[in-house]
């Protein structure tokens, strides 16, 4: 693979969601990554996170398992890990082993709650490390429970990306120092660094603690979104002064009603005012009203539509895959733009190939299908 992580190896230890994600982005911008799977499986065409990457499945619980893990380990820049606490300890995996076999390691790991505290061993999900850091809590209507933000926040914001940063930020250091380390990722700590902004908003008066009562979560009239005459939606974010007084001229917001904009105790108000002024045209009416404006008006598209419209179309957004359509490696470079993706390949696809790379040749590989730590090579 091409592009700026060209030559960088990271080993994955195959789990779900967030660390894969990971992996398949850096393995989008050139990174080889390998993933450690239990089991060698079939054909998975749909498993995007899987893109772009190599696959080895051992049994880790064979005899020689583990220690066929940590002589692939040795051989790389990084791994990732995404269990719970304790679980690569008990593999005979943990970071003491692995930097003691490969020093300059980055061995990044991350989990819900972190690595200690008195809720590291618990279970959870997305939904639940968004509400113990009370970001949850500003999300939703006022009348309602809070709304769960699909799994985004959490799983993928402070997960994934902070994972990925936690990770070229040790890379960097290593270039000094070459020594490895461990990065510790909590998704917890990740979201709260997200809501950093709400807890300055907050010290300033600026932001109450209920909800659908502030600029940015519902409660303004003009960030909000509004159904339509044909049951579509439309966004508004006309924020700053310039671009809400182009929103008013074009959306024919009454004057008087404009002139109220900043005035919070009428929000409410305001708001049903508005939804009967954007009810009177459909999505696509406004869209085309609003086409070209700086008035921060966009229809809410559904996915489908959102693959062929003109401006996504333009930047190459997505990109089909073995048949399947999926979003394009991001971001974008001047000089060293990555290859176009690779569909994933079967569970354990690369085991041989893999082994052979680290010096295991063919008699040894077949002791270790013998004894059970590897598959045979596929025919």
């Amino acid at each position: 693979m091409s592009g700026p992580l060209e030559g960088l190896t990271i080993v994955e230890m195959a789990g779900m969601g967030p660390a894969p994600l990971a992996g398949q982005l850096l393995a989008d911008l050139g990174a080889e990554v390998t993933v450690i799977e239990r089991a060698a499986g079939g054909e998975r065409p749909h498993d995007v996170n899987n893109r772009n990457k190599r696959s080895i499945a051992l049994n880790l619980k064979a005899e020689g398992g583990a220690a066929l893990a940590l002589e692939i380990i040795g051989h790389a820049d990084v791994l990732m890990e995404g269990f719970r606490p304790g679980v690569m300890e008990r593999l005979g995996l943990g970071p003491e082993t692995c930097l003691a076999r490969n020093p300059g390691l980055v061995y990044a790991r991350m989990t819900g709650w972190g690595q200690d505290g008195p809720m590291a061993q618990m279970a959870g999900h997305d939904l639940n490390y968004v509400a113990q850091t009370g970001m949850l809590h500003m999300m939703g209507h006022a009348d309602r429970p809070p709304l769960p933000p699909l799994n985004l926040v959490a799983d993928y914001g402070g997960g994934t990306m902070f994972l990925i940063f936690g990770i070229l930020s040790a890379l960097w250091e290593k270039a000094r120092s070459g020594k490895g380390q461990v990065v510790d990722v909590a998704m917890i700590d990740g979201v709260v660094s997200l809501g950093s902004v709400f807890a300055a908003l907050t010290a300033q008066s600026l932001w109450t603690q209920e909800r659908e009562s502030n600029l940015l979560d519902g409660g303004s009239p003009y960030y909000q979104v509004y159904a339509t005459a044909d049951g579509g939606f439309v966004s508004i974010a006309a924020i700053e002064p310039q671009f809400f007084a182009e929103l008013a001229e074009k959306a024919g917001i009454p004057a008087d009603l404009a002139a109220r904009r900043d005035d919070r105790t009428t929000w409410p108000q305001q708001r049903a005012e508005y939804a009967a002024i954007f009810a009177r045209r459909t999505r696509d009416e406004w869209a085309r009203i609003f086409d070209g404006s700086d008035a921060c008006l966009v229809p809410v598209l559904t996915p489908d539509e959102a693959i062929t419209h003109p401006h996504n179309a333009a930047r190459q957004a997505h990109v089909e895959v073995a048949g399947l359509m999926q979003a394009a490696p991001a971001p974008r470079f001047s000089r060293s733009q990555p290859d176009a993706p690779r569909p994933p390949v079967p569970a354990g696809a690369d085991t041989h190939d893999i082994l052979a790379a680290c010096g295991f040749d063919a008699a040894a590989r077949d002791d270790l299908v013998a004894r059970g730590v590897i598959a045979p090579a596929a025919r």
